[in-house]
């Protein structure tokens, strides 16, 4: 019999953390584990519905936010409101689950800030719980809120997955932690929109070609890419930076007003063309807009730009890697198993536009070193990355919580 899984995510948009979901659930053999999904609304259900035996869609998911960048405080303690805001929803969707689903054996939440609705769900169901951990998890030792998460952890949790060595070492070294790398799978991206396909066929020949993928966020170090490339541009390089993704949903009235008073609104898209504008950066600095044909960006761009603000290498960097594609990567103390320096690309500071300016140019002067690092991307990527590895590694936490119980 099929292990019955059912997935929480409450994310929505398609993003790093669903399509990594999606990918390893879509390679478990049809006869290993039947998939259930209570997910809020957007995109990202498109993709779980083809993967799910069934599917309960909510408004919203009401997350704790404890993770290093993301932990409340000061005005951040507003967030709550929206937190409470969704609780119904996410309680009425979870019951709804119960109602049609009856059990299942194993409950795996698909981020650890959602872990009051993977709590509920085990209180419901009476399964084995299993927690993803995809960020970094704040750490100090003086911190309640840390305290009490890993009381949680270690009284409710059954297994526990970090996407990488990064996130592992913020977790408690008590705790049992598996390591189950992201996964991409190159081949499964559509095929490329006529439009988008005429967007690279417009750039310049002969130009070193630098990618962005992902939202157009201020912690994704998006002013910092416009900033290098100006500096860039005003020194004479002729490069090209090829921005693929767009903002998350824009905010409006008095919402917007205070997001932007207490430092929230992260969506950073109008303003970059305001600023491209001003700088007049039309012929270097490209806006492509979001797209799912995501390998067709990679296989045409040089070198990923990846300076976020979140100190660890993102989903980007080992999906450029399987097209032999170095990165730049904002990082400090990177884990081998994702991002190796001046191996798979080069390490700079956040938010240091001279610091990114300097890596780039580095790669334009260097050919070979861009791509002997290319290379080596590539090849951590086939080692950790594969979707069928990493199916089977949490295929086997499955069955010992299964066979436990």
């Amino acid at each position: 019999m099929p292990i019955k899984v059912l997935y929480i995510d409450g994310d929505g948009p398609m993003g790093g953390a669903s399509r990594s979901l999606y990918e390893v659930v879509s390679r478990f053999p049809a006869d290993t584990v039947s998939s259930y999904f209570v997910a809020s609304s957007g995109t990202a259900t498109n993709f779980y519905k083809r993967v799910a035996v069934d599917l309960v869609e909510t408004r919203g998911m009401s997350k704790f936010d404890n993770t290093r960048y993301g932990y409340y405080r000061g005005g951040r303690w507003l967030i709550l409101l929206r937190e409470f805001f969704y609780f119904p929803f996410m309680l009425v969707a979870l019951l709804r689950a119960k109602k049609k689903w009856r059990s299942v054996d194993v409950i795996h939440v698909n981020e650890y800030v959602y872990i009051l609705p993977a709590l509920i769900a085990k209180l419901l169901f009476r399964a084995p719980l299993v927690v993803h951990v995809r960020a970094l998890a704040r750490v100090q030792a003086d911190s309640r809120r840390v305290r009490l998460l890993n009381f949680v952890f270690s009284r409710w949790v059954d297994a526990i997955v970090a996407i990488d060595g990064n996130v592992r070492v913020t977790l408690p070294a008590t705790l049992p932690v598996h390591i189950v790398n992201n996964s991409f799978s190159p081949s499964a991206s559509n095929a490329p929109t006529a439009e988008f396909v005429k967007k690279f066929d417009g750039l310049r020949n002969n130009t070193l070609k630098v990618g962005f993928v992902g939202n157009l966020h201020l912690s994704k170090g998006v002013l910092e890419i416009a900033q290098a490339a100006k500096i860039l541009r005003d020194e004479g390089y002729q490069i090209d930076f090829v921005m693929v993704g767009g903002g998350t949903l824009e905010d409006k009235g008095a919402k917007a007003w205070l997001l932007a008073k207490f430092g929230f609104a992260q969506n950073f898209g109008s303003e970059l063309q305001s600023l491209l504008e001003r700088d007049q950066m039309d012929e270097c600095f490209h806006l492509f807009g979001p797209t799912l044909d995501i390998k067709y960006v990679y296989d045409r761009i040089d070198v990923l730009l990846f300076p976020s603000h979140f100190d660890a290498p993102g989903r980007p960097v080992f999906e450029a890697g399987f097209s032999s594609v170095p990165s730049i990567v904002a990082v400090e103390n990177p884990s081998a198993d994702t991002f190796v320096p001046n191996h798979t690309g080069l390490a700079i500071k956040a938010r240091d536009a001279n610091a990114l300016a300097e890596a780039i140019a580095y790669f334009n002067d260097n050919p070979e070193e861009r791509k002997r690092m290319g290379d080596n991307a590539r090849q951590l990527a086939l080692q950790n990355f594969t979707p069928e590895t990493n199916a089977k590694k949490l295929l086997d936490i499955y069955s010992d919580l299964v066979v436990s119980r």
